[in-house]
């Protein structure tokens, strides 16, 4: 059985109650909802379930992965469909990104009114409304990239940015993973050609982003997976400026492959996005090093509280679906390891069963690594900055629940 007081020792597990308890829900919620929290609040005055960023380590992967690529002689421009939050994006332009990726015109409008820059929109805006959007976006941050794959949507944004006395920056998205995109080489080339001779619009260059390699088990399996599927995207950029079209961006990459896109001559934009966090899903992709990947650290968790002990062996905690991604096959980890086994047990609450549940009792505080981060974070408001058992500061999910 689990030895409950090395649990205690090593901070996995902390048991609330009254006594350390210094002030009122009220005064809690206050303090949150201002985001006056640092020096004042710890891991157990925060309201559960509740998402934890440990900011050494998010820091430490920031740093990490910034100095690789532009020692690399590449720019970074990260996804912030990982974070959808703009103190995220400003923290990390700020230590050298040149801007922040957005899966879709809502999460960039939210990131841009909050003040993030250097956005590039990695899906095409399509349909008359979220073209009119695309113009107030240029119009309040003219440096924007939009993507297109097709020659009707070029037509479409020349015409609404001519309207709007702009000049669009657009990236052709090529189809190199199994979603959107033109075909790499001619079609591509021809779309090309076809946007450089659009009064209103200004090729910033190519994104080719293949899904398929990121989460590729086996770092040498993965590196044949990109390879394959970046070359194209290497040959239609070097054709278009042997046609005399300036082409200067090429950008794709991943959390996965940022260390084999950034050995490819031609590429020089990165954009990975959950190297910050990481999750269960990249943890088990393996690296150079061996079967878990461990080039970044675990830096996002989900606390929860044991409400309930039905039985000496089961717990249960509350965190269930909403609290946690249910897209993946395998359930969120316990940050110790596997001391304790996690399984869900409907909306709001979590099993532990066995050893584990032997271990912990009612008030206990367990803290969960993430199946998958994107999505999990997607579920709350607002994530807690913690440096050691000390709440640093709070942030808003800015683009939470952006879905148009």
């Amino acid at each position: 059985m689990l030895n409950r007081r090395t649990l205690l020792a090593s901070s996995l597990v902390s048991a609330l109650s009254a006594a350390k308890r210094t002030y009122t829900y009220a005064e809690i919620d206050r303090m949150i909802a201002r985001g006056d929290v640092k020096g004042k609040l710890s891991r157990a005055d925060l309201p559960t379930p509740a998402l934890l960023l440990e900011l050494d380590a998010f820091e430490s992967n920031v740093s990490k992965m910034i100095t690789y690529v532009k020692g690399k002689n590449r720019a970074i421009r990260p996804h912030a469909k990982t974070h959808k939050c703009a103190e995220i994006a400003k923290y990390i332009i700020r230590q050298g990104a040149v801007g922040a990726c957005a899966a879709k015109i809502s999460e960039a409008e939210a990131l841009a009114a909050d003040g993030v820059t250097g956005l590039l929109i990695t899906t095409a805006v399509i349909g008359k409304t979220k073209v009119e959007r695309a113009m107030a976006l240029a119009r309040r941050r003219p440096e924007t990239i939009f993507t297109l794959d097709n020659a009707q949507n070029a037509a479409d944004l020349n015409d609404a940015a001519g309207a709007a006395k702009l000049k669009l920056n657009v990236a052709l998205d090529l189809f190199v993973g199994g979603r959107t995109g033109i075909q790499p080489r001619d079609p591509a080339v021809a779309l090309g050609e076809t946007v450089a001779k659009l009064p209103n619009l200004k090729l910033a260059g190519l994104q080719a982003y293949a899904g398929q390699a990121s989460h590729t088990i086996g770092f040498e399996n993965r590196r044949k997976v990109s390879l394959e599927a970046m070359m194209p995207a290497v040959e239609t950029r070097r054709t278009l400026e042997q046609k005399g079209i300036a082409c200067p961006l090429l950008t794709g990459g991943s959390t996965g492959t940022y260390n084999i896109d950034t050995e490819i001559d031609g590429i020089n934009e990165m954009q990975p996005g959950s190297f910050m966090f990481m999750d269960v899903d990249y943890n088990r992709i393996g690296g150079k090093s061996g079967e878990v990947y461990e080039d970044f650290r675990n830096s996002l968790f989900v606390s929860t509280t044991v409400v309930s002990k039905p039985k000496d062996d089961m717990a249960i905690v509350d965190g269930g679906y909403k609290a946690f991604s249910t897209d993946k096959p395998f359930p969120p980890r316990f940050r110790g390891g596997d001391a304790i086994a996690y399984a869900f047990a409907g909306d709001e609450h979590g099993r532990i069963s066995s050893a584990g549940a032997r271990s912990v009792h009612v008030g206990d505080r367990l803290e969960f690594i993430i199946p998958h981060c994107d999505p999990s974070v997607n579920l709350y408001d607002r994530i807690f900055g913690v440096r050691g058992d000390q709440v640093e500061s709070v942030w808003r999910i800015t683009a939470r629940g952006m879905s148009q």
